[in-house]
């Protein structure tokens, strides 16, 4: 069940939200979307749902176009949420599950089992307002993956989190992924999605400039980091050829070099000047290409 969209565009009046957006998203992965404030993630996310329209192109999941009939097989986190207050966890999942053809006892049981995994068993009968902003988070993925979707959809799922509600959340996410779930998310953290993502679309002010598998992106990118420590002062290495940025840090450097050739001459630069305790190249992270691509525009 790929799920397609050909050169989808989506206007709001004069304003061009997402312009001529072309990607297919396979079956049991896990895809990224990153791109700043503004840069169309959400919109794409509600277009793909069937809740906007397109303007121009496409969207189809197994050829054919998302409805409400697709709606139990479809799962989604919205960035921003969208519980009761006054009901309890429990009242509010039996009421979200029957809307997805659920039933009851079924409801309850998952129900009961995710608040098990999430290790807040004790919330099933408390009102949503008496949680906390990350307790309300869980309550809301829960509402999300509780009709067992196969396309789940995800506006920022992490947003705030503490570091072990993150691992919790990424944990279950990986396993929905394993399961079968070919899983979308949205996010503005790079390290998120280059922990957890095959595939990514990095989107800026609704077009993409980055689409591919993360592999590959980072090969063709070409540039690499290389990191020195060392006793000594470095900042004679800022003037070398093939370094294309130097960043001094509390043991020595980091660089950015043009290519991995590079990193040879830097070597021998380093000869016979004292200690090296450290000299280890790195792959590019997602967040150097990603202001290569977008540059000083990203807020």
């Amino acid at each position: 069940m790929v799920l397609k969209l050909n050169k989808v565009t989506k206007r709001f009046g004069t304003h061009t939200a997402v312009d001529q957006l072309s990607l297919e998203i396979p079956e049991k992965e896990m895809f990224g979307f990153l791109g700043g404030n503004g840069a169309g993630k959400t919109t794409t996310f509600r277009m793909i749902l069937g809740l906007l329209d397109a303007t121009e192109g496409e969207i189809s999941w197994n050829g054919e176009t998302i409805n409400y009939n697709k709606s139990h097989l479809i799962g989604y986190l919205p960035e921003e949420r969208g519980l009761y207050p006054k009901l309890t966890v429990k009242e509010q999942l039996i009421y979200l599950g029957k809307l997805r053809g659920m039933h009851k006892n079924d409801v309850l049981t998952g129900l009961k089992a995710w608040l098990d995994r999430f290790q807040v068993p004790e919330y099933l009968n408390k009102k949503v307002e008496e949680l906390s902003k990350g307790n309300q988070q869980k309550i809301q993925f829960i509402s999300a993956v509780l009709h067992e979707p196969k396309l789940l959809i995800l506006d920022e799922p992490f947003s705030g989190l503490d570091p072990i509600n993150v691992e919790m959340l990424k944990e279950a996410v990986v396993d929905l992924k394993e399961q079968g779930t070919s899983i979308v998310f949205s996010s503005h953290r790079m390290e998120h999605v280059e922990e957890l993502c095959e595939q990514l679309c990095i989107l800026h002010k609704g077009k993409q400039v980055v689409q591919g598998s993360l592999k590959e992106i980072k090969r063709s990118f070409g540039k690499k980091n290389l990191i020195i420590h060392a006793e000594f002062p470095v900042e004679f290495l800022a003037d070398l050829p093939g370094v294309l940025h130097y960043k001094k840090v509390m043991e020595g450097c980091e660089l950015q070099i043009e290519q991995e050739a590079a990193s040879q001459e830097i070597f021998q630069a380093l000869q016979g000047k004292g200690f090296v305790r450290k000299f280890e190249i790195e792959e590019p992270s997602l967040n150097d290409i990603f202001i290569e691509k977008v540059g000083a525009s990203y807020e």
